[in-house]
């Protein structure tokens, strides 16, 4: 038995064996019931992190949650842009509800903390169904501000990807800067290619504290005023998703993909910076 809950699966493991099986699809399970004034959650298993943020951002403006910055990820998954101040998902999980193999339904008191602590995080996934999870919510500023910026070779690209592995885990935890490298054609009429790093940040405050912290920690980057945008958190959700600018918050609660693709993917940590050659 396989038991798929998002279906956020890019090498399709819930759809694939070598031996014949059936799908618990979790999908009805999606019901999210959002208590601010307790500022915690009780979100179905069937539910993705769209519809989490969506539901938190419609009772309040200064409540999130530190998940995933893709919205079609499942509630238990994802690093997210609130990662260095919150922590993952699991971090601010504090209650379950799971049917056992006897088809008792436990909570966190009746299945004990040895359980309690494998299906977050601490195991496999055969110690039952999870049925749903509640969540601590966490606050958020009503504003904050994020910036996408690009730097190529020609614009001191080395230095500026070097200073970055030295400076982003000092900056204040209310900051996170995700770079990514890749290969771009650097004259269309030539076909030349040039390596580009894109810095993406989320910041929780507003552009001038920002914009200070960064010049003064990480000037090879040369961020500028103009860079920053100022929003309310939902929609720099949004905006991490790579969604059109302007595009309405209620698409956070389709379930489709916004490019489908099958792929193998592996992560790893990187203990030391990679050095200047």
């Amino acid at each position: 038995m396989k038991i798929r809950s998002g279906g956020h699966d890019y090498e399709g493991v819930s759809y694939v064996s070598d031996v014949p099986f059936f799908i618990l699809d979790m999908f009805n399970f999606r019901s999210i019931n959002v208590s601010i004034e307790i500022e915690t959650a009780w979100v179905q298993v069937g539910a993705i992190l769209g519809e989490v943020y969506y539901r938190i951002a419609e009772k309040s403006n200064v409540h999130g949650f530190p998940a995933g910055v893709c919205p079609t990820v499942g509630v238990g998954g994802g690093y997210g842009d609130m990662i260095r101040k919150y922590g993952l998902s699991v971090d601010n999980i504090i209650d379950a509800q799971i049917i056992d193999v006897n088809g008792r339904i436990l909570d966190r008191v009746s299945m004990g903390e040895d359980l309690f602590w494998a299906i977050t995080g601490g195991g496999g996934s055969s110690y039952g169904v999870v049925l749903a999870y509640k969540i601590k919510l966490v606050r958020v500023p009503s504003t904050v501000t994020v910036f996408r910026v690009t730097r190529t070779y020609e614009q001191n690209l080395t230095n500026i990807v070097y200073s970055y592995q030295q400076v982003t885990d000092k900056l204040p935890k209310e900051i996170f800067v995700k770079m990514t490298l890749d290969v771009v054609k650097s004259s269309v009429q030539t076909g030349e290619k040039t390596n580009r790093a894109t810095f993406l940040t989320l910041f929780l405050g507003d552009s001038e504290k920002l914009l200070s912290i960064m010049n003064e920690t990480f000037p090879d980057l040369g961020l500028k005023q103009s860079d920053c945008t100022e929003m309310s958190w939902i929609e720099s959700v949004i905006f991490w998703t790579n969604f059109p600018a302007g595009t309405p918050v209620i698409f956070l609660l389709s379930r489709v993909p916004q490019v489908l693709t099958h792929l193998k993917r592996k992560y790893d940590y990187l203990k030391t910076p990679i050095p200047k050659l």
